[in-house]
């Protein structure tokens, strides 16, 4: 009877070893199986006195391959290339908004200011008027158009990260349902193979979503954290995540993030966006709250730039029938701050641009101390300026935003503690509209015009006169009926001035500076600025020559503003001009397409990266937990072998059995 149960133990030991084999290659493909193996052990041998004598085999148990280590690891790195690939794949929709070539912004702001250069060749042509105006509209249009494609990349990501909520959101119920059936499965003595593979592989797959960490507990559960310390899930229990407006500045600020939900609270948990790690519910942040954001405001910032800069050169001229020009572009309005939900005081915060050439792209946040006193700290770069009325600069928080631009007005004193967020330049590009459609509305002359005296004897000559409203205020001041006339005498020349609101300013300094006297020093070549507009004079003037400044439709110059093309000349300047962190207006778009381009590359780069270490580690993982045909067909011949050999062990004791009845039987 011995060699009978040896050979039903051997026999069953081995199907269970054929069954486990069998089990690996139909799970082949399964997502997550970890191949399993039989565990056997050598039942207990019984004393005789000549010694053990063995009694067979037994399954201990159903080994699951799998490294703890080597899951975790792969499990994070997965993460991070999830959020990396996600972000790189906006952004490089957000670079296509910024791309070149001749359907592009750059294009068309070169187009219309180049434009401009037939107007200055041919003020009167009409043709030359309208193309300009044409361009104007072609580059309004593109802003618009440009702004409607972030707003639908915002529209995506907002959707996207919705429906990955609502993944994370069901694969946590999952995941605490499945630990529940694991710890009920524990008390039976052996552990749960492909429950606990099913939950590894939800949490892989929550993963993808959001990087978590995990913590295996005595009864066999695993909980699940989020954002380093949030428990995401408890034993068989889950929270509840969401994507929410900013609880102090709500939608006002443009941006999103992640709240956490007790089961059974009703209180949201802000989760720190720096402590969520990968997942593309990580990287659609990034991108919604910092690349998104610095495409809208340096496409923002460009719109205003441009529209404030051409409407106040346009507003300096005069029209082909002799009026002062009007907006060519529709005004932008940036509306108010946005004041914290936590605020104590009722004050508001209204926006004006003090001056385009300083605007950033940039949102800022600005926290009060005190009524007079506290810090703005710019989100581009996370420079913080303070105020404090201490009579240094920067004095008041007007003075800190005129450096960036910005003119700011407070309805009434905020209290300590009072937050408020700007963020006006994220949607300006989209109220970018040309105005001006006839050829006559263009304002392509000067406002004043010049003459020689007609006794002058030197070889004086006008070498340029330009309106530009600066200093600002007062901005453009007309001559008087009887002009502001310049009168030379001695060597080296002086002059003195007549008919002046103003004190004359050397404008080839930076910033203007007061001319010494009167008299004042001539210097051939040297630009003067008086009353809003600026004047060159080239040449050697004589004792008693005169230059005399009048308003350009004064009858003494009849026609002449018709053919004047000074403010076309001064409005086509404008491309040469600083305006966006030291590049040009020509050159601004690049200058976008350069930053956002570098994010784009970077992004490319870590994703590269994360990817390849994330390959390498489930190359790892599935070295020790995949399953490989071969072995697993060589285990089957093996096992198959084993369960014949015991079939036919049990075969020798069914004959010695019958032998020894026979025998007795006689």
């Amino acid at each position: 009877m011995s060699l009978l149960n040896v050979g039903a133990r051997a026999l069953l030991a081995n199907q269970v070893a054929l069954q486990t084999a069998g089990h690996n290659i139909a799970n082949v493909s399964t997502p997550g199986y970890s191949r399993q193996s039989v565990v056997l052990q050598t039942v207990q041998g019984q004393f005789t006195g000549g010694g053990y004598i063995g009694k067979g085999v037994d399954v201990q148990t159903i080994l699951r391959n799998h490294s703890e280590l080597l899951t975790r690891q792969a499990t994070a790195a997965t993460s991070v290339e999830a959020g990396d690939t996600v972000r790189t794949e906006r952004l490089r929709q957000l670079q296509d908004v910024f791309a070149g070539g001749s359907s592009g912004i750059g294009s068309a702001i070169n187009e219309m200011m180049n434009a401009l250069s037939d107007v200055v060749s041919s003020p009167m042509d009409l043709t030359a008027r309208s193309v300009a105006l044409t361009r104007m509209d072609e580059t309004a249009a593109r802003m618009r158009d440009a702004s409607q494609r972030l707003d639908e990349i915002g529209y995506t990501v907002a959707e996207q990260l919705k429906g990955s909520m609502l993944a994370i959101n069901n694969l946590a119920k999952s995941i605490a349902s499945v630990n529940e059936q694991i710890v009920r499965a524990k008390g039976n003595g052996q552990p749960a193979n492909d429950l606990m593979d099913q939950r590894d592989q939800l949490i892989r797959d929550l993963n993808q979503h959001i990087q978590t960490s995990q913590v295996a507990a005595d009864d066999g559960s695993v909980s699940v954290f989020v954002a380093g310390s949030q428990p995401l899930v408890l034993g068989s229990k889950a929270a509840t995540l969401s994507i929410d407006d900013p609880a102090d500045f709500g939608a006002g600020s443009g941006k999103k993030v992640l709240n956490f939900q007790q089961p059974g609270s009703a209180t949201k948990v802000e989760l720190n966006e720096s402590m969520l790690g990968g997942g593309q519910v990580a990287g659609l942040l990034r991108f919604q709250n910092n690349d998104l954001a610095e495409g809208r405001n340096l496409l923002g910032r460009m719109a205003i730039a441009i529209s404030e800069s051409m409407n106040q050169q346009n507003r300096l001229g005069l029209t082909l029938d002799g009026q002062v020009g009007d907006n060519l572009f529709a005004p932008i309005a940036l509306g108010d701050a946005v004041a914290s939900s936590t605020n104590s005081s009722l004050a508001s915060m209204s926006l004006t641009v003090s001056d385009p050439t300083l605007l950033q792209a940039s949102s800022y946040t600005i926290s009060f101390s005190a009524p007079d006193a506290g810090s703005v700290t710019r989100h581009s770069d996370g420079k913080v300026f303070t105020f404090d009325g201490s009579g240094l600069p920067p004095v008041t928080v007007a003075d800190v935003f005129s450096a960036q631009g910005l003119g700011i007005a407070l309805s009434g004193p905020p209290n300590p503690g009072d937050r408020y967020m700007i963020t006006s330049l994220q949607g300006a590009a989209a109220q970018l509209q040309a105005l001006q459609y006839s050829p006559v509305d263009l304002a392509a002359a000067n406002p004043v015009n010049a003459a020689m005296g007609a006794n002058n004897t030197g070889t004086l000559q006008l070498a340029s006169l330009k309106a530009t409203g600066q200093p600002n205020p007062p901005g453009l001041v007309l001559p008087p009926a009887t002009g502001v006339e310049f009168t030379f005498a001695g060597s080296p020349a002086t002059f003195t001035l007549a008919g002046n609101s103003g004190v004359p300013l050397n404008a080839s300094t930076t910033p203007p500076t007061p001319l010494a006297g009167p008299p004042y020093a001539f210097t051939s070549g040297q630009t003067i600025s008086i009353d809003g507009w600026e004047i060159t004079l080239n040449g050697t003037p004589k004792p008693g020559d005169t230059v005399t400044v009048g308003n350009a439709t004064d009858p003494q110059f009849g026609d002449w503003y018709k053919r004047d093309a000074g403010n076309a000349s001064a409005l086509m300047g404008l491309r040469d001009v600083s305006m966006f962190d030291g590049s040009t207006m020509s050159d601004g778009f690049a200058s976008a397409m350069a930053r956002i381009g570098t994010r784009a590359q970077s992004a490319q780069f870590a994703a590269e990266l994360s990817s390849a270490i994330a390959a390498n580690l489930e190359r790892d993982r599935t070295a020790v937990s995949g399953v490989n045909l071969d072995e697993e067909a060589a285990r089957l011949i093996q096992f198959q072998q084993a369960y014949q050999a015991s079939a036919k062990m049990l075969q020798i004791a069914q004959n010695i059995f019958d032998t020894l009845i026979q025998g007795l039987g006689r």
